[in-house]
């Protein structure tokens, strides 16, 4: 067996060498080597080849055998047996002469016994080193240092297992790179398959990019076209399905537009089928929505006429959130929104006219005081009636027709709110005409002023004509009512400062009126000015025509008079008059009324008098009260008479000498001349 004569070849077993040297049976040639080392031959892990040289004289005939045909590259030795014959030798006997070299051994190479190499080496490579170091490299044999030495069948045989062992691996080797290589062939196999696969995939993903781009190429030429016409399935649900809300209105907002450009297609040149069968989905859609809107506002409605029910509550929470609904309804359903607008109409003004009645109710249960033609400024007041006018007898309050006092404290709460019913029904405190006059009108006015203001926001489009219609419609029916209640309370009145009370109360009224840009209500506010102007004149004519009754009788002797005159001519006094007294304070009272710092406009002080009946009604009077005064003074003497003049004008300057305005003084300024005229100071 070819594998004992490598006995003292063979590695010792255990860990690979330090170096990591691939395995070889020659030893490792440095990678520098030049060309002449380049005639050694290359081993490779399953090759081999021995070189024994011929200075070895204990060694047999060393023969150089080509490389076997498994690939190995052993050199085979071949040790001819102790006991054979010489061939040459058996040759001679044979043929009878002698044959040259006879007498050698034909199993020793000549070469080798003359120490002769067959081949020269002309270039040598060392590498560097030195001879002895270049030799032993040489002598190495097999790569595994052992210097070239003879070897016995014994020695190979002891190392036998060891090569079984070794060949036993090798070929454990070759098996498990043979399933390796079987491995490899599926795997080969395999990703053949993933690459067709692989290649099919690039070819459909480039097919897709292409169909990727030409869809966005024509996304980009349609999607704004059919973006403008089309209405996602989210918009016609809540639509159809949805609660009304602000999402819904954003809905509708959506639909209409839709709708716009459906409209401008089909009146254009470039009308196409989509858009002539998308435009029946959107009337049914439209339709669907105006029978929402109506049945929602129909709602909102009759809540209107639930009993307490506060009207602008549900004006600001169902109404002005939703105007866009009516809006909507105008421009696709005008018929409809007009017959809705018709039954809001009907509605407020049912609701306004029920309300303001139980308020007029609530306010005429206030009891008021009583002046009439009893507290005229020239009748005696020691038969004065009872002041309270009241179905039930109240006990009597003391008060002074002709003082203002703090009367005019209701001038500086004119802005704040109305009397609530219920405290006015259970008022038992009596007042004057100007408080429950206050109370209804500025109910009357913040009502509708807010009804202006809202008609104005719900109904946007329609023009200040139609809009006053509308406001008309609701508010007729509770002006009539106003003017109704202040003609009860001015009609059978004679309260001079009352009514002048309840026009400036009015005319802040049309002031606040100005502020909030609320026109509508002028009508009534002047209609409210016609009442009261003409009676506050019958009121001062009748104060005039009483004192003008009193100096007439004064020269005739008329007991109805006497009383007021006998406290000074009967008795020769030159104290004031008490008619200059009552005078005096029913002329501050005007004069407190009439001052720019109470009418609150942006008039000049000189057109107030000329505008105003209250300056020539008040120099009527002056005129009146001046001509008694003259007639008392008749029976006194010259000095007594200036004198009592003279005291008359003072007391009626100081009654009115804090009080402002133009017409306050141009009356101190007549008065003080006549003080001046007889001699007073």
């Amino acid at each position: 067996m070819w594998l004992d004569r490598f006995s003292n070849h063979s590695p010792a077993p255990g860990p690979p060498s330090p170096q990591h040297r691939s395995f070889s049976p020659t030893a490792r040639r440095p990678r520098n080597l030049g060309p002449g080392a380049a005639s050694k031959p290359a081993f490779s892990p399953r090759s081999s080849s021995l070189n024994v040289s011929g200075r070895f004289s204990s060694s047999t005939t060393s023969l150089n055998s080509p490389r076997q045909p498994n690939g190995s590259g052993l050199r085979q030795e071949i040790t001819p047996p102790v006991d054979l014959a010489n061939p040459l030798k058996a040759l001679e006997d044979i043929v009878g002469s002698k044959v040259d070299g006879a007498g050698e051994n034909p199993w020793v190479s000549r070469d080798v016994e003359s120490g002769k190499p067959r081949e020269l080496v002309w270039n040598i490579d060392f590498d560097g080193l030195g001879l002895q170091d270049f030799m032993d490299i040489e002598n190495d044999v097999d790569g595994f240092g052992i210097r070239g030495t003879e070897q016995t069948a014994e020695e190979y045989e002891k190392e036998k297992d060891k090569f079984e062992d070794l060949h036993r691996s090798i070929i454990a080797c070759d098996d498990v790179l043979k399933s390796v290589e079987v491995s490899l062939f599926h795997f080969q196999k395999d990703l053949g398959a993933v690459s067709a696969e692989i290649e099919t995939l690039q070819s459909r993903s480039t097919a897709l990019n292409t169909k990727l781009e030409n869809r966005k190429v024509v996304e980009k030429l349609l999607g704004p076209a059919v973006e403008e016409i089309t209405i996602s399935p989210a918009v016609v649900k809540k639509i159809s399905d949805g609660a009304i809300d602000h999402a819904w209105i954003k809905a509708l907002e959506d639909l209409e537009k839709r709708s716009r450009a459906v409209d401008g297609k089909l009146k254009g040149t470039d009308r196409t089928l989509a858009v002539s069968d998308l435009k029946p989905l959107l009337e049914d859609l439209t339709n669907l929505a105006i029978e929402r809107i109506r049945d929602f506002l129909v709602s909102q409605i009759k809540s209107l006429r639930s009993p307490s029910i506060n009207a602008q509550i549900i004006q600001q929470r169902a109404f002005i959130p939703y105007k866009e609904l009516y809006a909507f309804l105008t421009r696709h359903h005008a018929q409809l929104a007009d017959e809705i607008g018709q039954a809001y109409i009907n509605t407020m003004r049912w609701y306004y006219s029920s309300h303001f009645s139980r308020y007029k109710l609530a306010l005429e249960k206030i009891p008021l005081y009583n002046v009439d033609k009893n507290d005229a400024l020239g009748v005696d007041q020691s038969s004065q009636k009872s002041n309270v006018l009241s179905p039930a007898k109240l006990s009597q309050s003391v008060h002074d027709a002709l003082s203002l006092g703090r009367r005019i404290d209701v001038l500086k709460r004119a802005s704040s709110a109305a009397i609530p019913s219920y405290v006015a029904e259970e008022s038992k405190t009596p007042a004057y005409i100007e408080a429950p006059f206050h109370a209804f009108n500025t109910a009357l006015i913040d009502n509708a002023s807010f009804e202006y203001s809202f008609l104005t926001s719900f109904f946007p489009n329609v023009s200040f004509q139609t809009l006053s219609q509308y406001f008309n419609s609701i508010f007729s029916p509770t002006f009539a009512l106003g003017a109704a209640f202040t003609k009860q309370l001015i009609d059978t009145t004679y309260d001079c400062l009352g009514i002048l009370l309840c026009v400036r109360l009015n005319q802040h009224l049309a002031f606040e009126l100005q502020r909030r840009k609320c026109p509508v209500v002028d009508g009534y506010v002047n209609g409210t000015n016609m009442l009261l102007w003409p009676r506050f004149q019958i009121a001062m004519d009748m104060h005039v025509e009483s004192v003008r009754r009193s100096a007439s009788t004064q020269s005739g002797g008329s007991r109805a008079t006497l009383s007021l005159t006998s406290s000074s001519s009967d008795k020769g006094s030159t104290a004031p008059h008490p008619l200059t007294q009552r005078f005096s304070q029913l002329l501050q009272g005007i004069l407190a009324l009439s001052s720019n710092e109470v009418i609150a406009s942006g008039m000049g002080e000189a057109q107030t008098s000329d505008i105003e009946p209250v300056a020539r009604s008040l120099q009527r009077l002056r005129s009146e009260a001046e001509a008694f005064l003259v007639k008392v003074a008749k029976g006194f003497s010259q000095g007594r008479k200036d004198r009592f003049l003279g005291n008359n004008y003072s007391l009626i300057l100081t009654i009115i000498g804090d009080t402002g305005g133009s017409l306050a003084k141009e009356m101190r300024e007549w008065f003080e001349q006549m003080r001046e005229g007889v001699g007073g100071e």
